[in-house]
């Protein structure tokens, strides 16, 4: 399945904003969310292609989101890519067991990001 639709989850507005931006400037659809809860209403109501997971949010975190979405059926398949300033190698594979299907590392270098996006195209 081509992947149109991208929900982009972080508490940050300045990276909400600039991840918006590099993504509409390639032709994606954006709908963003700044907490677990709004990412679970925005994933149920707008069915996205994949998604953009911060980790470090208040209540529930990236690593906890992207394990609650993978494990329900509703929503099997669907990609996560965390996106995140968690640079360590035990955070990737942290993420990498909870579900996620990639990691990217904060400042986003744009090129790589869509990179690892077109792999779910």
């Amino acid at each position: 399945m081509p992947v149109n639709k991208i929900l982009v989850v972080d508490d940050s507005k300045t990276e909400l904003h600039h991840m918006t931006e590099l993504l509409l400037k390639r032709g994606y659809s954006v709908r963003t969310a700044e907490s677990g809860d709004e990412a679970l209403k925005r994933l149920a109501e707008d069915k996205p292609d994949l998604i953009l997971m911060d980790v470090v949010m208040p209540g529930q975190n990236g690593f906890q989101l992207t394990r609650t979405i993978t494990r329900d059926p509703r929503y099997a398949g669907l990609p996560v890519i965390m996106c995140t300033s968690k640079n360590q190698e035990t955070d990737k594979v942290w993420g990498l067991r909870q579900g996620a299907k990639d990691y990217v590392v904060k400042p986003v270098v744009a090129d790589e990001l869509i990179a690892k996006i077109k792999k779910f195209d």
